[in-house]
């Protein structure tokens, strides 16, 4: 069946004045559209593209932030039997132009003016396939004599019906470019029936109960894999969707909407944990003692919750003080309802899950990849194992392959990588199984456990491996740390480049009374270099020798997506950083 049947025509026919969706325009509040209204703006769309020439199989791009003319405009495609390539908002022109030619896309839905500037030059080439660019915003100005148009105009004479184009399991609905933290992205084929029995799997393994009552904020990007398919899982639900454009709101955004679930990064969840512990490290001892007793309380309250037993009357009453005194405080902060919390992209430590679980709020912690339709393993709503990566979802086979490797089979696994079949080959085993890449091992629970990306094990010159990661975790659990690069590889030991998070370190400066007129300076300074050794030495503590960091480098400014250190979803491309700052490593070793 085609996903976006799937998700449109059930919801119109079952609840049709329920609202499906929400948005915000600039000066303007929150807004929402029925399940028939969206349903209807979504049929423009798909015949608007049909009118414009797009056929089944045919390429359409997105270039552009969260909104909902992203997810209307991925629907209207797939609708029509056309095939979505997201490219991510944040890629410069000539990583959206590879993805644009690589894919061969004839539209592109496209956000700002920045977006709309750089597919306008490559429309403007005679040796690519891109012919029309639609544009989601009226600020942006565009040429109309270059086939660009506002996407309200494009849709504004097609009719509201519409003729879902036949789907089978094996037919690529879109083509998502892997973000690249090795070599060049290749565009992976994920099927409607990837899409469709993965949405199935996760509803037959948690069971949820009234889930068209639930309301999702998706603020990481559409483009990944994880969003996408997780705000696609919540419509398909019959669940609301509320689309954040600009990730940097997410604060002020929590406490208007007030979600009760949303995927995150692991590093949502870090900020959160820390930002909480340093708060109450600065009150008083009173307040302190209230604070380490109530999660104490909601530990034990946790467990038992956990393992499906039962609460004891007398720690109800102490739950129910733990709740008012500290836990609501902390998840108002939040919007107040969120209870389900998908997390992946990374490694999280178990303290962060505990943390979380201890105040009421379940982060799911997941495995997966863009080939895999993200998910393969998950934590359940109960009788988890904190520090793993859950178990496998309903049709979903892992075993351990040679040098511990992850493999998989399933229904989320790729149809291929795009006209890339030596490629695809290399990722597969003999008899069928895919290679993530990573390496774990499976508890005797039946629990995944990540123990390292394969490519990033490092060796030092002793022979020692490092796993990076769950250093890299470990240290950046902590609020002073924004970001954190190990170096490892043929040394006789652990260095790091490290990123303060600037807006913490601000107090440091002012007790110890630091001068200075920019951060090159601050980031030289004896007494901040100390401070971070003295940090790091206590972080890492219970580390071997062989693991821990020896020396270190404080960094003047984060890694950024714009100057190609760091991926859109945050990932370090770790070779960029080595081959960059070569000159600060040599001079550590």
């Amino acid at each position: 069946m085609n996903v976006a049947e799937a998700i449109i025509q059930k919801n119109i026919e079952k609840h049709p004045v329920k609202s499906a969706i929400g948005f915000k325009k600039k000066d303007a509040g929150w807004k929402e559209l029925s399940w028939k209204k969206f349903g209807e703006i979504v049929f423009k769309t798909a015949n608007a593209l049909i009118n414009s020439g797009i056929k089944e199989n045919d390429k359409v791009a997105i270039y552009s932030d969260n909104s909902s003319e992203w997810i209307i405009f991925d629907l209207a495609a797939m609708s029509v039997g056309a095939v979505t390539v997201p490219i991510y908002s944040t890629n410069n022109a000539e990583q959206a132009e590879y993805i644009i030619r690589d894919s061969g896309a004839k539209i592109i839905l496209t956000g700002d003016q920045t977006q709309y500037d750089g597919c306008l030059e490559i429309l403007q080439n005679d040796d690519n396939q891109l012919e029309t660019i639609i544009v989601s915003k009226k600020a942006v100005w565009i040429k109309k004599e270059f086939n660009s148009f506002y996407l309200e105009e494009f849709i504004a004479k097609a009719s509201p019906k519409i003729e879902f184009c036949k789907k089978e399991y094996d037919d690529t609905a879109t083509l998502i470019y892997t973000s690249g933290t090795t070599g060049t992205p290749k565009g992976v084929m994920l099927t409607h029936g990837n899409f469709i029995k993965a949405f199935d799997a996760h509803f037959e393994f948690f069971k949820f109960k009234n889930f068209e009552e639930e309301l999702s904020l998706a603020f990481l990007p559409l483009s990944h894999v994880f969003e996408r398919s997780w705000s696609l899982l919540c419509l398909y639900g019959g669940a609301r969707v509320y689309f954040l454009e600009d990730p940097k709101d997410i604060a002020k955004t929590l406490e208007e909407v007030k979600p009760t679930m949303m995927c995150a990064v692991p590093r949502f969840f870090q900020k959160v944990y820390a930002g909480v512990l340093e708060k109450a490290g600065e009150g008083s001892s009173l307040k302190k003692r209230i604070f380490n007793w109530a999660l104490e309380t909601g530990w034990q309250t946790a467990e038992l919750k956990r393992n499906e037993k039962p609460l004891p009357f007398g720690l109800k009453i102490k739950e129910s003080i733990a709740e008012s005194l500290v836990f609501s405080k902390i998840k108002e902060k939040l919007g107040g309802r969120l209870w389900f919390l998908p997390c992946g992209g990374a490694s999280l430590s178990p303290e962060v899950t505990k943390f979380f679980d201890s105040i009421g709020i379940h982060i799911t912690v997941g495995y997966g990849l863009t080939e895999t339709t993200a998910t393969l393993t998950l934590f359940p709503l109960t009788h988890f194992e904190h520090g793993t990566s859950g178990k496998p979802l309903p049709g979903v086979e892992i075993r351990i392959g040679e040098n511990e490797e992850i493999l998989a089979k399933g229904n989320g696994i790729m149809k291929g990588y795009f006209n890339k079949p030596e490629e695809t080959q290399k990722v597969f085993t003999e008899d069928g199984w895919f290679r993530t890449g990573d390496a774990g091992k499976i508890d005797e629970k039946g629990n995944l456990v990540i123990t390292d990306r394969l490519k990033d094990l490092m060796k030092t010159s002793n022979g020692k491996y490092i796993a990076p990661q769950q250093i890299e975790n470990l240290l950046t659990n902590n609020n002073f740390i924004q970001q954190i690069v190990l170096i490892a590889e043929g040394r006789q030991f652990v260095s790091a480049l490290i990123v303060p998070n600037f807006e913490f370190l601000q107090d440091f400066i002012k007790k110890n009374n630091i001068q200075f007129n920019n951060w090159e300076e601050i980031v030289k300074n004896e007494k901040v270099h100390d401070f971070y050794k003295e940090k790091i030495n206590e972080l890492q503590s219970h580390l071997s020798d062989h693991e821990k960091v020896k020396k270190f480098t404080l960094m003047p400014a984060e890694f950024e997506i714009s100057t190609g250190e760091i991926t859109p979803t945050l990932k370090v491309k770790r070779n960029v950083v080595l081959k960059k700052y070569a000159d600060l490593i040599e001079k550590m070793y």
